[in-house]
This record gives C-alpha cells, sequence and structure tokens, in this order.
C-alpha cells in the first residue's frame, strides 16, 4: 500500500506534467500564430511593394492634363476673334466627335439617374470601389447572368488616363484603375466625376459623350431626349459596337429593355412610363453629316489648308497627325468669309447666264499683294462631284497662255528695254523651229511699241522680242523662266508627266506654254502691285493649342524685294493699258469706279484655257476658265474679265480708290532698237500666202493668243499636249472661228501702228475686233481715268521713236 505521501508525490509530479504539456502547447500556438502573422505581414508587405511597383508611373490626378481627352481641331475664317472663341467656323477635324457639355442640368435627369441606376446604383455611397458590388457581381455570374463590377469612377479612369491599357486583361491593369479610381474621388465630387464620366464614354459611331450620341442619333440635345431614347443610348457604352442601334437595332432594343429594367427597379421611372417606353420602336433621327470629313465651308479652300496642315512644312512646326485630329487646335485662316461670298456670286452668275458650255469651269485666288493673305478661292465647279482635283492650287496647274507676257515685260524693262521701244508685230508666220508664230486673227499690227504689243496681245511681236532678236535684246526664254521662278511660279517637272518641264525654256515661252495655277497666278502679279515685293500666298495664319500655345505665326512676314520699284512701277504702267488702250484686250475688266487696275489676258492653243490676272494696289485676283478634260474650245469670250470685275468693285465696295505707288523711271540703256519687218519675214508672208492660195485655203488660219503648245507638254487634266517639235497654231479648216457665245474681247486694233480710236472692223471674216461692253453703265470717272491715261501715258508710247 502506497503511503499518503508517495500519493501526493504523485500526484504532484503528474500535474507538473499536464502544466508543462499546457505551456508547450500555448507555446506552440503562440509560435504558430506569430509565424502566420510574420507570414502574412510579409505577404501583405510584398503585396503592397508589388502594388506600389505597380502604380509608381500613374499619373497624378491633380494634374488636369491627366484628363486630357481627345478633342477636335477647329479651322476659323479670318473673322475669329480670339477673346470670344467665335468666328465662322470652315471645318471641324476630329477622329472622334465630342460635344461636352459643362453641367448635369444639360444632361437630363433620365439620361443620368438612368446611367446610375444601370452601371452603378451604389454610385453615391460608395469611395470609388464597390466591394459590395464586386460580391454582387460575382454571385451573379456565377448563376449564369451579367454584370460588371467596376464602378462609374473606374469606367473613367479607364477610358482616360489609363486609355492606352483598356484591353490589358490583367490584375496589374485593374489594382492601378483602383488606385486611380479612390484617389479620384478624393479630389472629385460625385456630380463632377458623372458629368466627366457622361462626357467622355464611347456611344459608337465615333461619338464620345452623351451629347454627341444624342444629337448623331436623334437630332436633338441629350436633355430632351425621352425615356426610351435615353434609355437606348445608355444601353451602348456596354458594347458600342454590339449595341449600336443604327447597325444592331434588335441588340439595341434588348439592351434598352434592360436598362430600362433596372431603371424601373431603382426609382427612376414608373410602371406606366416603363410600360411605355418598351412598347416603342427605337424611331432613330440621325443627323445627316456635315461636309466631308468634317469641312463645311469653302470646300475648295477649307481641304487646301487641311492638307496643308498635314505637310512636312507644318510637321516641322509641330503640327502632327495625333495634334491635328485629336489636339484641340485652334486654326485661323485668312479667308475672307464676305469677299469669298462675292468670289462664289461672280462665277455663280457666269455659270447660270447659258453661255457656259458644257464641262466647263472657273477657278479663282484672290489675294492681299501686300501681305500674301488668300482672301478668296474657287478651285472649279462643283466640289462634291468629280474628282476634287483643285485647279487653283494643282500642282500641274494649266497653261497660262498670253499672260505669260507680262513676265517677258519684266525681263525686257529689267534688262533697260523701254516699252516705247518698236517691235515689228506684222501678222506673221514667224518661223520658230519648224512652227509657224501668227498673231490671233492674223491680224497684221506693223510695227508698234512693245507697249502697244502687249495691250493687243502680239505673238509676233514678242517671240522676236524674246527668241528670234534674243541676242539683241539679252531677252531669252531661260531669262523669263528665271523671272516666272522669282515672282512665284513653280518650276521643277510636271506630276502627271515627269519627263515635261511645268515652264519650259522653249521659242514660245513667252507665249504662255509653261503651267501655273490661279493661287500662284495671282501672287506673282500681286508682286508688281505691292512695289516688287513678293509674298507667298498664304492661307494659315495662325494654329494655336488648347493650352493657349502658339505652334504657328504667319501674320507678319516679310516679303523678298525680287524686283526694284521702278521695275515693278514701269510694268504696272504698261499693263494698265490692256485695260484702258482703246486697243487693249481687256476692256471689260475696267471698274466703274474709276479704280485703276492692271493686268493681262490669256489664251492658250485652241482656245482650251482663259485667263485674266489683274490686280490693283488693294488686291490681285487670277481667274481661269476650261475644263478638266482639256477638250472644249471655248474660243475668246470676257467671262474672266467680268468674274474679275464683279469680284474687286464687291471687294473694294466703300474703299476709297487708290494709286499704285509711283517709282522713278528705270534705267533705260539697252542698247537693242526694235525690230521692223525684214526681208525674211516679208519672203514668209508672201510664201504662206502662195501656199494658201495654191491649195484654195483662203481661212482666216490663225492661232490662239498663246498660238503653241511645249512639245511634250500637258496640262492638269493629264491630256497629252503636241508631241514632236514646238508646234505653231493649227490651221482651221472652217472659214472662221465659231462667233458664239459672245465677240472676242480682245480687240484687234486697225494694222496701222497708230490705232485709231474707234477701229473699223477687220474685212476678214474674223470676231468683231470691238471689246465686250461692259453691261454696267460706265460712270463719267472711267472716261476721266481713260481719258487721261491716253494723254499723259499713251501718245509717248506710240509717238516714241
Amino acid at each position: 500500500m502506497i503511503p499518503l505521501s508517495g500519493i501526493l508525490a504523485i500526484m504532484k509530479s503528474r500535474r507538473k506534467q499536464r502544466e508543462s504539456r499546457a505551456h508547450a502547447g500555448l507555446w506552440t500556438v503562440l509560435v504558430v500564430t506569430v509565424g502566420i502573422g510574420a507570414a502574412l505581414f510579409g505577404c501583405y508587405q510584398g503585396a503592397m511593394a508589388l502594388v506600389d511597383e505597380w502604380c509608381k508611373d500613374l499619373p497624378d490626378v491633380n494634374d488636369t492634363d491627366a484628363f486630357q481627352l481627345p478633342e477636335q481641331s477647329t479651322i476659323y475664317a479670318n473673322d475669329y476673334d480670339p477673346s470670344t472663341g467665335t468666328g465662322t467656323v470652315l471645318a471641324e477635324l476630329y477622329l472622334e466627335k465630342r460635344e461636352p457639355l459643362s453641367s448635369l442640368d444639360e444632361v437630363g435627369t433620365y439620361v443620368t439617374q438612368g446611367t446610375v441606376a444601370t452601371e452603378d446604383v451604389r454610385f453615391y455611397e460608395h469611395k470609388g470601389v464597390d466591394l459590395q458590388g464586386i460580391v454582387r457581381a460575382f454571385f451573379v455570374n456565377l448563376a449564369g447572368g451579367q454584370e460588371g463590377a467596376s464602378t462609374i469612377t473606374q469606367q473613367y479612369v479607364r477610358n482616360t488616363i489609363i486609355a492606352d491599357e483598356m484591353t490589358d486583361i490583367s490584375i496589374k491593369r485593374k489594382v492601378r484603375e483602383i488606385d486611380l479610381a479612390v484617389k479620384l474621388e478624393q479630389i472629385y465630387s460625385k456630380d463632377e466625376i458623372l458629368l466627366m464620366y457622361l462626357n467622355t464614354i464611347n456611344y459608337g459611331d465615333g461619338c464620345h459623350g452623351i451629347e454627341a450620341a444624342a444629337q448623331h442619333y436623334y437630332s436633338k440635345h441629350s436633355n430632351e431626349l425621352t425615356i426610351a431614347q435615353a434609355a437606348t443610348l445608355i444601353g451602348i457604352p456596354n458594347s458600342p459596337t454590339l449595341y449600336n442601334p443604327v447597325t444592331n437595332p434588335e441588340s439595341s432594343i434588348q439592351r434598352r429593355n434592360v436598362v430600362l429594367s433596372r431603371m424601373l427597379t431603382n426609382g427612376v421611372i414608373t410602371e406606366d412610363e416603363y410600360n411605355a417606353a418598351i412598347a416603342e420602336e427605337l424611331n432613330l433621327n440621325v443627323a445627316p453629316e456635315e461636309g466631308t470629313n468634317g469641312v463645311y465651308k469653302y470646300e475648295w479652300f477649307t481641304t487646301y489648308v487641311r492638307d496643308l496642315l498635314q505637310s512636312d512644312e507644318y510637321l516641322a512646326k509641330g503640327v502632327t497627325y495625333d495634334k491635328l485630329f485629336e489636339g484641340g487646335l485652334t486654326i485661323v485662316t485668312s479667308l475672307d468669309p464676305t469677299m469669298q461670298e462675292y468670289a462664289e456670286e461672280a462665277v455663280a452668275i457666269q455659270y447660270e447666264s447659258g453661255a457656259v458650255k458644257q464641262g466647263q469651269e472657273f477657278a479663282l485666288t484672290l489675294v492681299d499683294p501686300n501681305t500674301g493673305f488668300i482672301k478668296a478661292m474657287i478651285g472649279g465647279k462643283n466640289f462634291y462631284e468629280g474628282d476634287q482635283l483643285n485647279i487653283a492650287t494643282s500642282s500641274d496647274g494649266r497653261q497660262i497662255g498670253s499672260t505669260a507676257k507680262a513676265f517677258t515685260l519684266a525681263d525686257a524693262i529689267e534688262k533697260g528695254i523701254n516699252p516705247a521701244t518698236r517691235i515689228n508685230c506684222d501678222r506673221g508666220p514667224v518661223k520658230v523651229n519648224g512652227a509657224s508664230i501668227y498673231n490671233y486673227g492674223q491680224q497684221n499690227y506693223g510695227t508698234l511699241s512693245i507697249a502697244d504689243a502687249i495691250a493687243v496681245s502680239s505673238n509676233t511681236g514678242f517671240v522676236r522680242l524674246s527668241y528670234v532678236d534674243s541676242e539683241k535684246s539679252g531677252v531669252t526664254p531661260e531669262s523669263i523662266v528665271a523671272m516666272q521662278e522669282r515672282l512665284g511660279l513653280r518650276g521643277g517637272k510636271l506630276v502627271n508627266y515627269p519627263t515635261a518641264d511645268k515652264l519650259p525654256a522653249v521659242a514660245t515661252t513667252t507665249l504662255g506654254v509653261g503651267q501655273a495655277n490661279t493661287t500662284e497666278m495671282a501672287s506673282a502679279f500681286g508682286t508688281f502691285a505691292a512695289e516688287g515685293v513678293h509674298h507667298d500666298a498664304t492661307a494659315i495664319l495662325t494654329v494655336t493649342d488648347r493650352n493657349g500655345n502658339e505652334l504657328v505665326n504667319n501674320t507678319n512676314q516679310k516679303g523678298e524685294q525680287v524686283l526694284s520699284k521702278s521695275v515693278a512701277y514701269a510694268v504696272t504702267q504698261t499693263l494698265e493699258g490692256v485695260i484702258y488702250k482703246s486697243m487693249g484686250t481687256a476692256s471689260a475688266a475696267a471698274l466703274s469706279s474709276g479704280q485703276i487696275a492692271a493686268g493681262k489676258t490669256g489664251t492658250t492653243d485652241n482656245w482650251h484655257d482663259l485667263w485674266f490676272v489683274g490686280y490693283t494696289p488693294q488686291l490681285s485676283c487670277a481667274v481661269w476658265t476650261g475644263d478638266r478634260s482639256n477638250q472644249l474650245e471655248l474660243y475668246t469670250d470676257s467671262w474672266c474679265q467680268e468674274i474679275w470685275r464683279y469680284v474687286m468693285e464687291h471687294a473694294l465696295e466703300g474703299v476709297p480708290n487708290q494709286e499704285f505707288a509711283p517709282a522713278p523711271e528705270p534705267d533705260y540703256t539697252n542698247s537693242f532698237g526694235g525690230s521692223s519687218a525684214s526681208k525674211e519675214d516679208e519672203e514668209n508672208e508672201k510664201d504662206e500666202e502662195d501656199e494658201n492660195e495654191e491649195s484654195g485655203d483662203s481661212s482666216d488660219s490663225s492661232s490662239s493668243d498663246s498660238s503653241a503648245n511645249q512639245s511634250g507638254n500637258n496640262n492638269s487634266s493629264g491630256n497629252t499636249g503636241t508631241t514632236g517639235p514646238t508646234t505653231g497654231p493649227t490651221t482651221d479648216p472652217t472659214p472662221t472661228p465659231d462667233p458664239e457665245p459672245t465677240p472676242d474681247p480682245e480687240p484687234t486694233p486697225d494694222p496701222e501702228p497708230t490705232p485709231d480710236p474707234e477701229p473699223t472692223p477687220d474685212p476678214e471674216p474674223t470676231p468683231d475686233p470691238e471689246p465686250t461692253p461692259d453691261p454696267k453703265p460706265t460712270p463719267s470717272a472711267l472716261y476721266a481715268r481713260q481719258s487721261a491715261y491716253e494723254d499723259s501715258q499713251l501718245v509717248a508710247y506710240r509717238t516714241a521713236a
């Protein structure tokens, strides 16, 4: 039997063992707990470090630039007011159509409340991330339903700040999205975030923002949408392609009905409103496209500006493609809407007159010669029909005809030849490289001063001056081309025919076988008006980004003095005679206000192109007519002069008359003594007459104003010109040119050197030599101008030895 003391000892020993085991268990639990905690803490620290790593390059939500969205660029006319941001809108360039609103009141209750009920019912309760929404979405999707867990704030972040990560399905992207959403909610109010969301979300068809969508799909403002219409648009962002009501109407209706159900469930609409809305058809009223690619007005000019903005020149100035179509640029142009309307009216009058042939078109460019700013432009008849080639700016241009004689004149004066110098202007032919050059209508002008020769546009006289007698005069085809390029015409090869020169130096260069567009021609003649200073034609004044930074400023460009003031003024004085001399070819261009003007007509071989380029001290305008296929024979008419006169009279209405700035007479030291009929000329003329008699052809075989085409040269329409050697005029098998639609406005004076003020009609069967009369009564001021001009200038020219 164990004594009591032994029993007590055993019990004590066992108690100690139990206590020891209990302590060991507690320590084990403690150690394990600490270990788990340490592991969890380590995991947490690791997770936080990973989150920090993922989010370290996120933009600062306090920086408003982080939320800058693609924004359309706007092209304005020259009436843009920077203080109000208003002006004539010519175009809006964009990849995404946006019409941002400034308050939720402008959005409308159905849209705002319906969006919250559909996309984020607890929007006004959470802090950017909705944990309850995540759990709810998990079970809904597990049960086969469809519900997203992203809040409106998260969706906004995804579509703006990290839009380039939108297609990245990863935990990293979701963490970055949540981080930004939480930070965003700490800065902006719920209403501000909702408005930003509604202004940016994608509603399909290139529409971003609820206002753009409402105007596109229903042609109304978003606060004017019905319940059904609002629900239709609210349903689109879930899948802009699938739920597009235009392309997928059935899917759109199904999605709309889901939205209506959620609006009913969340108390946005009543049962009756729900039933009425769900019974509606889509009833779309899709707004028609305005313009072409965002171009709204004056398409010829505006598309020219758009193309310029995408050129290398403007890329070098910081106008990138992204900035142009997404950067919210403000582009101010030189176009004057009032003057452009006058130009539109002027050509419309001609189209509606009944005298214009099928396929005939007009092009013109109006510039300020003192700045180069383009004030008006028309590049053809109808921008939306045909190839949309802008004749006013085309690279190849059109043959310029006898307007080229103005460049020959400038070259001759600069070389010291007095316009009073007399040259042989007989009927022809002048033989050059196998071609026979005649005056228009084979008129025999005899010996005229250079000033009178350009007034009547004598082909024979100018070919002798610049080619036959070039060794004596110093005026050559090469020097004429150099003058053309100095005044702004672009040389090089033709785009459509890269083996042909645009400005060829050939025997008939002075007759206008070179090619240019109306913008180049208006700018070149504007140099004479601007005292010899050339300003490149300029269409874009300023380009400013949405932060107010100026990328381009062309408002104060200095011109280049390419002619002396004396030479420019002498050219102008001589070209005034084209309009005001009784023998001049442009009497229809005289302005009824008495404002002095100068200019030159032009006609190409077979009357395919007719020109008038004229200027005053204030404006320079080039007008062309022809057809794109280069097939029409238009003969000579005053269309271009009448358009020019209409534009200039209206554009200068109310502007005081202004004289050309006078300059000292040039230094006329050239020893060239002019030319007279040579024995060879007489023999050529007699041989030509004998050939006509033998062939029985007594027709009036005449060249056009420009007489001859360049060998292998082609016009902008792409038709091939004459081949082989430089050719002369083509003999017309008919007795006379077609007298329709009007008589030739380029008059044929009496063949005597000093023409009678009222020349008698040429007995040959040619168009009436009298100029086309001005349809408006000419005031006495104009007669006074003509009389004074004849008294002070012309007599000297005609009587000079």
